[in-house]
């Protein structure tokens, strides 16, 4: 029986840690590649733009979110993005979803 209840322990545990990514992979790969640019900007450029904008987690976190929950042309950080790939589409996510990619975005280095 100990040995269950320490087994749940541990996937119960990665299951958490990896909750970000299973978000990530299943709702914003499909046009976001980790590296490539190709229908819309990479992860890592994303990353990139909004840690030089907001380097403190917690803003990170609030300032992506947000656009992402109400996408606006006006309030991009990446006016250029907008530009070439067009205005990003209203998903209709919970907000708390969209921080907890936000979240994961922020502690990975996609590279």
């Amino acid at each position: 029986m100990k040995k269950i209840s320490l087994l749940s322990l541990v996937i119960l545990n990665l299951q958490a840690g990896n909750y970000g990514s299973l978000l990530l992979q299943g709702n914003c790969i499909t046009c976001h590649h980790e590296t490539k640019a190709i229908s819309a900007p990479s992860l890592h450029d994303i990353r990139k733009n909004y840690l030089n904008a907001y380097a403190k987690k917690s803003d990170f976190i609030q300032a992506m979110s947000q656009w992402v929950l109400a996408p606006d042309a006006q309030t991009s950080i990446m006016t250029q993005a907008v530009k070439k790939y067009e205005l990003m589409p209203q998903l209709n996510f919970q907000k708390d979803v969209l921080e907890d990619i936000s979240a994961y975005i922020y502690e990975t280095d996609f590279k």
